[in-house]
């Protein structure tokens, strides 16, 4: 997913380039108000801070807002409740207040697209030879049922929303279990290696080294 930063403060645009990277965004970092808006690209989500050396930030929200519905977040050290006010008013979907941490700034992220994006109508999903029932918790495997605990559910199901798309570690452990979850992620290996073993041929889960996981589909 792309996210276009627009901040002028480096060490922060690149930690948080950093971090995010971590979570499996594409960031594309900007300095300026004007380089944000000559941005051609095809952002997911634009992180804006407000103190721009070129431009208020604020311009630069309500201009991308009349321009389409791109999910908005302020990033700021003004922590003025007119400021957050005024950029809520404008367009804005979120505001944050410097300091702040990565997982803040990914929750609240995930909080907005979660938001803006229609939820998904379809409650059972064929993938290839597997039919997976969402709301009834149940998955079946060349018509069969296939017995999986709750956590072996959850986990197909998150990475069988994008077939053949890789997702980090971070990002599996924060959905299947607790965007809190402080434990070794040897649990995520385990898991992995016991649904490996119940699909089968029918889907592989590839290991992406130093990254995360796969789903592919036979």
């Amino acid at each position: 997913m792309r996210v276009l930063l627009v901040e002028d403060d480096e060490p922060i645009a690149e930690s948080l380039t950093r971090g995010l990277s971590r979570y499996g965004f594409e960031v594309r970092w900007v300095k300026t108000g004007a380089e944000a808006l000559a941005d051609t690209g095809e952002a997911a989500i634009v992180l804006v801070d407000l103190g721009l050396p070129d431009m208020d930030g604020l311009d630069v929200c309500r201009e991308l807002r009349a321009r389409g519905d791109v999910p908005i977040i302020v990033i700021s050290a003004r922590s003025d409740e007119v400021d957050r006010v005024v950029g809520l008013e404008i367009g804005a979907d979120d505001y944050v207040t410097k300091p702040f941490g990565v997982r803040e700034v990914v929750a609240r992220m995930r909080a907005v697209l979660r938001r803006v994006q229609p939820p998904a109508k379809e409650t059972q999903q064929e993938h290839g030879r597997l039919r997976i029932d969402r709301r009834g918790r149940r998955v079946h495997l060349d018509g069969a049922a296939l017995e999986l605990t709750p956590k072996e559910f959850d986990l197909l199901v998150f990475l069988a929303e994008e077939p053949g798309a890789v997702f980090t570690r971070e990002q599996i452990m924060e959905a299947v279990w607790d965007e809190n979850w402080f434990g070794p992620t040897k649990t995520l290996d385990v898991h992995v290696g016991v649904l490996r073993r119940k699909l089968g041929d029918a889907a592989s889960l590839e290991t992406v080294r130093g990254v995360g996981f796969r789903l592919v589909l036979a």
